[in-house]
């Protein structure tokens, strides 16, 4: 967002005063602001030449995101990403992370969907914005009735209706039409008239114009029909990632640590939560609560269309063909005890073999562990070299005739570390063997197609894509789940109960006894419909650039070591520092206001193997901006020259 300040400048004579330029202003920052160059554009052509137009000024007090002026040695000046002003400068070839080669060139597209109950004429709405500010939309219906029309309930401050809230209510310029008749009434000049141009009419999502990055229905991939649930739109058409407005979606971001801005840096844990996620779930138990399947009622129906709505938004956004390849669990560590005691039991006995790699998290270690013990089968682990990635040699001598399956994880939450899962997998299968993704930490970073990928189960965890905590997925091809026995009986699984025989729903309902975690499953929708407006392909660009922005003021810090340094990163640096215990440095860093996680991240297998029982873990998500990393790398560096003295 720009700014016009005036100037003495004689030529400024006759122009409005300071008081309506602050309305002005105040009107501009009221709008949803999904494209701030088309604004800055837009007033362009209103402002007089003389009017400077300044740079940002920052978020918020004591957070400024604009790029920061000394930056780490040998950093060329510019970014060729074309992200936002405030993305980190790209480092020379030779730096220690690269764009992961794994991901995938050709995804499918699918628009997303609106939420149950959703306005009729949504079916013609625009391009959404990401963000979702209704209240500022009702304040300017209320002030510019013509132009909103429909758009609103016309009420300020009113309570938003569930369409209102959930989907999109602006498109092009947000708030285009009040805009341009407050800027004509105050620049009323024909050059200025003759530069105005209404909004033009949305054109249906399903009468655009071909695009490159556009899949046809009947497309194939990588040889593959686009049947059942097509990909999400990891490739359409985005507004410029606007840094600004993602994270005002967040309002956890502007909580204060120790007096200070909290800096959340412990996404591979758990990540923060939009308002739009927030705002779902509580619309789900002002609107919608009740029991699902099981009654005739309004509400049983609204719940049973909101969680199945869910079910098919995960179906999309990682392209299984139906959404009856999604079972809802609590979340990846559940998913995996889950294939472990139905396909395990099923498929694995004694002296037959399961492989994993150096890399997991003990949640695809133990379940294994506890099944071999029951069955007799052995675990086998693929070895990492030194940079912290799986060596596919070593992984294709423990491939063999006994094989029955291979759990790997996507990404490393200790190393960041990217697998070479596409490649696993093939491996894999070529030997017969059946595999498993833990794609936990995956799931945030890249796009994820599990037809693509070929993979036979996928699991992950909504708080990691932020979403609620308590809510995940799997993922299972539908002629495997067919196969598998319950895990737990109950409520909800079955079709028929006796005392004698009791006949199981299919999947997934099989998997789903007792009242499942509803609400949440809505707002773990909600999540990935949020994820897809912005593009998880804007989302690994800018995380990306952030990784190796931070991974170059790191490795300037005496005494400081990074654990994991493969060339196919996601957003994840781990560390140890000369003279200090990992927890101090947490400590450190938590006075100041930054969030890190320090300790051993629940893989302990490969921190020793890097000869270390903990690390301290910063890791960024697409909401952290580049002066959140300078202030970690200030207070480290501190740290180093204390010690050191």
């Amino acid at each position: 967002m720009t700014i016009l300040t005036p100037t003495n400048n004689p030529d400024t004579a006759g122009l409005p005063d300071q008081d309506t330029l602050n309305r002005m202003a105040g009107e501009l920052f009221a709008m949803l602001p999904g494209d701030p160059q088309g604004i800055a554009q837009l007033i362009s052509g209103f402002a007089p030449r003389s009017l400077p137009v300044m740079r940002n000024a920052g978020l918020n007090a004591g957070l400024p995101v604009s790029t920061p002026t000394e930056l780490p040695p040998g950093l060329p000046p510019s970014l060729p990403l074309h992200l936002t002003d405030n993305v980190p400068s790209s480092l020379p070839a030779n730096s220690p992370t690269t764009v992961p080669s794994n991901f995938p060139s050709n995804v499918p597209t699918h628009a997303p969907t609106a939420p149950v109950n959703a306005r009729p004429d949504t079916a013609n709405a625009p391009e959404p914005y990401y963000f979702l500010e209704y209240a500022n939309a009702n304040r300017l219906a209320s002030q510019h009735p013509q132009q909103f029309d429909g758009l609103t309930d016309g009420r300020q401050n009113a309570a938003p209706s569930q369409s209102q809230s959930f989907v999109p209510q602006s498109g092009q310029l947000p708030g285009q039409d009040p805009l341009v008749a407050l800027i004509g009434e105050l620049f009323p000049s024909p050059k200025a008239a003759a530069q105005v141009h209404p909004a033009t009419p949305a054109t249906p999502a399903s009468s655009h114009a071909p695009r490159s990055w556009d899949t046809a229905p009947n497309q194939t991939l990588q040889g593959q029909p686009a049947t059942g649930h097509a990909q999400h739109s990891a490739f359409q058409a985005h507004a410029p990632f606007d840094i600004h407005a993602v994270r005002r979606d967040f309002p956890i971001l502007s909580e204060r640590v120790n007096g200070r801005p909290l800096v959340w840096f412990d996404n591979a844990a758990t990540m923060q939560k939009p308002q739009a996620v927030i705002d779902r779930i509580s619309y789900f138990y002002a609107h919608e609560n009740s029991n699902i399947h099981r009654a005739a009622h309004e509400l049983a129906a609204r719940a049973t269309d909101a969680y199945e709505g869910a079910r098919d938004t995960v179906a999309r956004f990682i392209g299984a063909r139906s959404s009856s390849e999604i079972i809802f669990v609590r979340g990846t560590t559940e998913g995996i005890n889950l294939i472990a005691q139905t396909f395990g039991k099923q498929h694995i006995g004694k002296d037959d073999e399961i492989i994993v790699s150096h890399l997991e998290h003990h949640a695809n270690i133990v379940p294994w562990q506890l099944l071999c013990k029951q069955t007799g089968a052995k675990l086998r682990v693929i070895p990492v070299d030194d940079s912290g990635q799986i060596i596919l040699s070593e992984f294709s001598k423990l491939l063999n005739s006994r094989t029955r399956l291979v759990s790997v994880t996507q990404v490393s939450n200790a190393l960041g570390t990217v697998t070479p899962i596409q490649e696993i997998i093939a491996l894999a299968h070529r030997a017969g063997a059946r595999v498993l993704v833990d794609g936990a930490q995956g799931i945030s970073h890249m796009p994820v197609n599990v037809q693509q990928l070929d993979a036979d189960f996928y699991v992950f965890s909504g708080h990691k894509i932020v979403g609620p905590t308590g809510i995940g997925a799997v993922y299972g091809k539908q002629e495997l789940l067919d196969q598998l026995p319950p895990w737990q009986g109950g409520g909800n699984m079955i079709a028929d109960v006796t005392f004698e025989h009791t006949q199981y729903q299919p999947a997934p309902s099989r998997f789903e006894a007792g009242t499942g975690n509803i609400a949440d499953a809505v707002g773990l929708g909600a999540a990935l419909e949020y994820i897809e407006r912005i593009g998880i392909m804007n989302i690994a660009r800018y995380e990306h650039a952030l990784l190796e922005y931070a991974t170059h003021g790191l490795l300037s810090i005496p005494g400081l070591r990074l654990i994991g340094t493969a060339a196919n990163k996601a957003s994840v640096s781990s560390f140890v520092m000369t003279g200090y215990k990992t927890e101090e440095i947490g400590r450190a860093l938590n006075q100041e206001g930054i969030a890190v996680r320090s300790g051993h991240h629940c893989a302990q297998p490969i921190l020793r193997r890097f000869g270390v029982e903990t690390t301290v873990r910063p890791s960024l998500a697409f909401y952290n901006t580049c002066e959140e990393i300078d202030h970690m790398i200030a207070v480290l560096r501190n740290l180093s020259g204390s010690r050191r003295a």
